[in-house]
C-alpha cells in the first residue's frame, strides 16, 4: 500500500558515540514534508506527513472529518508533489455541514452519558455507536501486534515513523507508515474507501499512544477492536466505552491489556 518512487529516508553524516569512543558514521533519517490540501480551491488543512501515500491520506483525511462520505461525489484529485499540495473537487462541500463546521470547537457529552467528550462539531456529527459482534483471542492480539512489528521496515531503518495495520483475526491485510500516527489511519481509511474495502469487520493494529484523536478515527471507520503496542488517553477510554470500542493497549512480547468492553475477547 504504497505510491513511493524514492527512498523514504536520507542518509546523513553524524558522529556517534560507543562505550565511550567517538566516531563517524551514517544515520537514516525519515523524511517529512507539509502537505495543503484544497477542496474547490478553498485551503482545508495542512497536515505535516511523510511524503508517500498522499493520494490516500488526502481521502481518508476528508472521509474522516466527515467531508467526503460518497466515492461519487469525489470529482477530482490532483497531486503536486514536489510543492506538498493536494486539490480535490468534491460535489456539494460548500453546502455541506460538516463542511461549514470542520474545526469548530465543540463540548458536548458523549452518548448522553455526561461527560465532555467531543471537541469538534464534525466528531459530534459523524461519531456513531459501534455495534459489532467480532471476537478475538489473546494469543491473536498478540500475533498480530507481533506481524506489525516485523512489517516496520521503515522504523527499523529509521525508529522516526508509527505504523498501522487493519487485520482480521489472522493477518494484516493492509499495512501504513508515517511519521503522524493519525496519517497512518488515514492512509488506510482513504485506500478502503477508494477501493471499497469494508472495515466494520476488521481491527486495528497500531503502534502509538491511543488519543482521543485515534480513538475517534477507528470509531469513523466502523472498527470496534482497537489494538495497540502502547498506552491510551483517559479521554479515549471514555470515548472507547461510550462508543462500544475495545482498547487493548501495551500488546508486545507475551503480555496485553484490555482496557475497554472486554466481552470481545475470547
Amino acid at each position: 500500500m504504497s505510491d513511493k518512487t524514492q527512498s523514504p529516508y536520507v542518509t546523513k553524516s553524524v558522529r556517534k558515540m560507543s562505550d565511550g569512543v567517538w566516531y563517524e558514521s551514517g544515520e537514516n533519517i525519515v523524511q517529512e514534508k507539509a502537505v495543503t490540501i484544497y477542496v474547490n480551491s478553498k485551503e482545508l488543512a495542512t497536515i505535516v506527513c511523510s511524503p508517500w501515500d498522499l493520494k490516500n491520506m488526502a481521502v481518508g483525511f476528508l472521509c474522516s472529518e466527515g467531508i467526503l462520505n460518497d466515492k461519487s461525489k469525489l470529482k477530482s484529485l490532483r497531486i503536486d508533489e514536489e510543492k506538498g499540495l493536494v486539490y480535490t473537487e468534491v460535489e456539494g462541500f460548500e453546502n455541506a455541514v460538516s463542511g461549514k463546521i470542520f474545526l469548530k470547537r465543540y463540548i458536548n457529552p458523549c452518548c448522553g452519558k455526561g461527560r465532555a467528550s467531543f471537541y469538534y462539531s464534525s466528531d459530534a456529527l459523524i461519531c456513531k455507536l459501534v455495534d459489532s459482534d467480532l471476537k478475538i483471542s489473546g494469543q491473536q492480539i498478540l500475533d498480530l501486534s507481533k506481524e506489525l512489528e516485523d512489517r516496520s521496515d521503515i522504523f527499523k531503518e529509521t525508529g522516526g515513523v508509527h505504523c498501522s495495520g487493519l487485520a482480521d483475526r489472522s493477518e494484516i491485510l493492509l499495512f501504513s507508515e508515517d511519521i503522524g500516527r493519525h496519517n497512518t489511519l488515514d492512509k488506510i481509511y482513504g485506500k478502503c474507501f477508494l477501493e471499497d474495502i469494508p472495515t466494520h469487520d476488521k481491527i486495528i493494529v497500531f503502534s502509538g499512544r491511543v488519543s482521543s484523536e485515534i480513538l475517534l478515527k477507528a470509531v469513523k471507520m466502523s472498527v470496534s477492536i482497537l489494538i495497540s503496542r502502547s498506552a491510551p488517553t483517559e479521554l479515549a477510554l471514555d470515548l472507547a466505552e461510550n462508543l462500544g470500542v475495545t482498547v487493548v493497549g501495551f500488546s508486545r512480547d507475551d503480555r496485553c491489556t484490555v482496557f475497554t468492553h472486554p466481552e470481545r475477547i475470547l
